[in-house]
């Protein structure tokens, strides 16, 4: 930091009074003349004021923008998820937000060793913009960037009265420019399919889709900067991201230009290289800012040096997958712990990780497990050393049936919303069976209270509540609900099988989160919050029928909600199951339930699609 202390000549003066009276007791040799004795005092107070200066400690340089204009001595980010009007939050959305600010925090203090402090700032809760997706896409790249940052900065008031810290507002959108499915990186082609799109280089996956729009600008008059990064930038963790959110949430909003030639630098092309931790600032841009290079910046501690990377790189469906880790030279671990997720809504599953053989091992690797599918994968390892230094890394790749064969989304309704909608096929009456009909409350099982007005049957409010449907499905068979929450909606229950194995569909389980949670239960004997078909996201309303349309055939289940797919799943009857908590007494019945909120069932129909299924009564 610079030293803002003034150099006032009086001191020199005085240090020069002092001086001359040194060597008390020794004669001069000589009498001096009036000239010589005022030459002698002028070479005295240039040598003072040598002195002074050389006395002064080494102070760095003012650290200013790349114009020099405003300092950057101090830097606070202020870190913005902006959501368009018809958007869905990502769950985890503070996560995300929270593991980038870290990352860039660490990589400024590493690069320049404290002559600038960068600090973040993030917006406690997702800024929604007044406009629709299509209404912020209504141009090119450069038009969504202003369009995006002149209503967050015009809401936050962004930069106003005095600066104590150099301010960037930094945009974290969660579209792109374009339409982008950026967990699977696809998009619409011409002739309507869904195409490749990203940057991909020998089964790695980095940021930076044609579809992107990332954008950055210094605004000098304002002596602020504003950034944006898109949907494909941040969202999904690639090898890079984190490259991405400093280019251009820091440093193009300070004036840094690209380098030339180009390099692996964090200006350059480092996102195309690996993590931030794995780049760097060059030394020519940090000197024109103002560092000083008193000392070599390290790059060996555990940020700098850990790395996790999929092994094999594009894992086949039911291959095994392992993380393997490089960490830095001697590392002694105490805590590691791996999750990941196979959907961007969906939970974050933890991997096993076994206790180290030796106390203080590093690990080589950890087992993911094997996938049922083509299918992303995003990852996360957090890891702490012995000596107290933390790491957090995030990282993502593609399960794929061939190398050249990318896994497909089943929709990409977070894009298209009304073109995702899929038309449901009623069931046929003449082949179709009404359970409710079947229904007879005085002979079949149940837990919990349960009504009937005519045609309609009611669940009590009750943990666990349930009706047997005397009735028993063929091999393959389309099962269409119809159900009404009377409550804030929880656990709606929808009994299955397969082969000879039950399963339940469970639809909306609150779990005491914001974000309820559906999947099939159980899976491999993981349950709702465990398993590859676990979604987050809000299904049901108060007081609004849905219809549930569950498909089971020899090797797959489907669900679909108000004609959204919501489960896909595949694989084989043995590998479901049913816990022992939503049991009935008959192993080949169907059968209704709810958790915690009441419910009307409207209809209740099954159509077999193979085989014969039977009454039970």
């Amino acid at each position: 930091m610079v030293s803002k202390a003034p150099l006032h000549l009086k001191h020199c003066d005085q240090r020069i009074a002092a001086d001359s009276k040194v060597c008390p007791g020794i004669e001069p040799m000589y009498e001096p003349s009036r000239q010589n004795q005022r030459r002698l005092r002028s070479l005295l107070q240039v040598i003072a004021v040598v002195a002074c200066l050389l006395a002064i400690p080494h102070a760095h340089a003012d650290v200013k923008t790349w114009d020099g204009k405003h300092s950057i001595d101090k830097i606070e980010v202020t870190v913005v998820y902006f959501l368009p009007q018809d958007r869905v939050a990502v769950p985890d959305w503070k996560e995300r937000v929270s593991y980038y600010c870290r990352r860039i925090e660490q990589f400024h203090q590493r690069e320049f060793q404290g002559q600038s402090v960068l600090t973040t700032v993030m917006h406690p809760e997702p800024l929604r913009s007044a406009r629709t997706t299509r209404q912020l896409r209504d141009g090119d790249a450069n038009f969504t960037f202003f369009q995006s940052l002149r209503e967050v900065d015009d809401c936050l008031e962004f930069g106003r009265g005095e600066h104590k810290a150099f301010p960037i507002l930094l945009v974290l959108s969660d579209i792109n420019w374009k339409p982008l499915d950026d967990f699977y990186r696809t998009k619409p082609g011409e002739d309507g399919k869904l195409v490749f799109e990203g940057n991909y280089s020998n089964g790695r996956h980095f940021p930076g889709a044609e579809a992107g729009g990332a954008r950055a600008t210094y605004l000098a008059d304002r002596g602020i900067g504003w950034g944006l990064v898109s949907g494909d930038g941040w969202r999904v963790p690639y090898s890079g991201s984190d490259c991405v959110v400093y280019h251009e949430g820091v440093g193009h909003t300070v004036g840094l230009p690209h380098p030339e030639p180009g390099n692996n630098s964090v200006m350059s092309m480092g996102q195309y290289h690996g993590w931030i931790s794995q780049s760097w600032v060059d030394d020519a841009q940090k000197k024109r800012l103002g560092w000083n290079d008193e000392k070599p910046v390290e790059r060996t501690d555990l940020f700098s040096r850990f790395m996790a990377l999929p092994d094999p790189v594009i894992p086949k469906p039911n291959e095994p997958v392992m993380l393997k880790f490089t960490w830095p030279e001697h590392a002694s671990i105490k805590q590691l712990r791996v999750r990941f997720q196979t959907d961007l809504f969906g939970p974050w599953i933890d991997a096993d990780v076994p206790a180290s053989n030796a106390p203080g091992d590093a690990p080589e690797s950890i087992q993911l497990g094997r996938f049922d599918r083509g299918t992303p994968v995003s990852y996360r390892v957090d890891a702490k050393s012995k000596d107290g230094h933390e790491v957090e890394l995030w990282g993502y790749f593609q399960v794929r049936e061939q190398p050249d064969i990318y896994p497909q989304p089943r929709s990409m309704e977070a894009e298209f919303p009304a073109a995702s909608r899929k038309s449901v096929r009623h069931s046929d009456p003449a082949t179709a069976v009404d359970l409710l009909e079947l229904v007879d409350l005085e002979q079949d099982p149940v837990q919990g209270q349960w009504s009937r007005d005519q045609t309609v049957l009611a669940s009590s409010k009750t943990p666990g509540a349930r009706i047997e449907l005397p009735y028993q499905p063929p091999e393959e068979y389309e099962l269409v609900v119809i159900a009404e929450p009377l409550d804030d909606p929880n656990g709606l229950i929808l009994g299955q099988r397969s082969g000879e194995h039950r399963f339940l569909v469970l639809l909306n389980y609150a779990n005491g989160g914001e974000v309820p949670v559906s999947a099939l239960e159980n899976v491999d004997g993981k349950n709702v919050m465990r398993n590859t078909t676990s979604v987050q996201r809000k299904l049901l309303v108060k007081g609004r029928p849905s219809q549930i349309v569950c498909t089971v055939r020899k090797q797959s289940v489907t669900v679909t909600c108000d004609g959204h797919e919501v489960i896909a799943w595949q694989g084989v009857p043995r590998q479901l199951s049913l816990s022992d908590y939503w049991k009935t007494p008959h192993d080949q019945a169907l059968f209704l339930g709810a958790y915690d909120c009441r419910y009307r069932f409207h209809r209740v129909t099954l159509t077999p699609l193979s085989g014969e299924g039977k009454k039970l009564r």
